[in-house]
């Protein structure tokens, strides 16, 4: 016990990273910062839209599929509502469904990997296994029946797109803690009696952060699709509310008379991935320390 006490400094107990530092050099990236205003531009028109949208989601303003309508900027629909306040009110649907269920599956992975990188043993087999198994099918399928079987209400679509969002961060989480559990500090906070609880959430999960932030900006686009994708399919929460992949699916029949009910909503959710996926390529490219002399990129 002694010696134990003399090699067990604060410097072996953590080697934590210093995370706002990485995020201070990830911003400083030209792709980082243009992606995250391309994301807080979509957030602005899903959040203020409703505020500011001329008529309401399901007013009827005119002759279905026209855009000669006085007072509606693009055109109507297929059934004579407004395109522009229906795409105004129809964003803040997806993100929050898109943010909730990527929280989830982050927590549930993150919980996952830590345990099965920490115990090295067969609870690691078990786990990984799991995770290969719900990985083995596609995860716009296990989503289409989960809602298919219970029914397209919010909690659901979270549920689906969380827990199938869950083995791919697991396995990322897994990966990343490996290393780290061979480390000194952690061995030396076993030694001292540290709870394994506390092992994981203080020595392991902070040491693992890079990679985890990066792979929450693609689970978060992919997200953002699978919902797309759903309500697209017609498994919308609402089916007369307005919700840019429902606008997707009404109004692509008529694309070529009338565009605008498709092109909206399809722009907002692909300047939306494309931000989210510029903004983890700058948190990648900060952890890794590419570009970090010049400041761009």
């Amino acid at each position: 016990m002694a010696v134990v006490s003399q090699v067990i400094t604060p410097e072996v107990l953590t080697t934590r990273r210093p995370t706002g530092a990485l995020l201070r050099s990830s911003l400083r990236l030209r792709r980082t910062q243009i992606g995250l205003g391309l994301v807080l531009f979509i957030l602005a028109i899903a959040i203020i839209g409703p505020h500011v949208a001329p008529h309401s989601g399901s007013d009827f303003v005119g002759t279905p599929n026209s855009t000669s309508v006085p007072g509606a900027l693009f055109g109507t629909d297929h059934i004579g509502q407004d395109v522009w306040s229906r795409f105004l009110h129809g964003g803040l649907t997806i993100l929050v469904l898109a943010a909730a269920s990527t929280a989830l599956g982050l927590v549930l992975g993150i919980v996952v990997g830590l345990i099965a990188a920490y115990s090295r043993n067969v609870v690691d087999d078990i786990l990984m296994r799991l995770m290969d198994v719900i990985l083995a099918f596609p995860q716009i399928m296990l989503a289409l029946v989960a809602i298919a079987t219970v029914g397209p209400n919010p909690l659901t679509i979270i549920l689906a797109v969380g827990l199938t969002t869950t083995p791919r961060v697991a396995r990322v989480t897994r990966g990343a803690s490996q290393p780290v559990v061979e480390r000194d500090f952690v061995a030396a906070a076993e030694a001292i009696g540290v709870p394994r609880f506390r092992i994981l959430l203080s020595e392991i999960f902070p040491n693992v952060l890079s990679p985890l932030l990066v792979e929450a900006s693609l689970r978060l686009t992919y997200a953002i699709g699978l919902i797309a994708a759903l309500a697209f399919l017609g498994f919308t929460t609402n089916p007369g509310a307005a919700d840019w992949g429902l606008m997707i699916q009404e109004n692509y029949i008529a694309l070529t008379v009338q565009p605008w009910g498709v092109v909206l909503p399809v722009a907002a959710i692909a300047l939306l991935t494309v931000g989210t996926g510029l903004v983890g390529d700058g948190i990648a490219r900060a952890a890794a320390g590419i570009d970090r002399s010049r400041g761009a990129g």
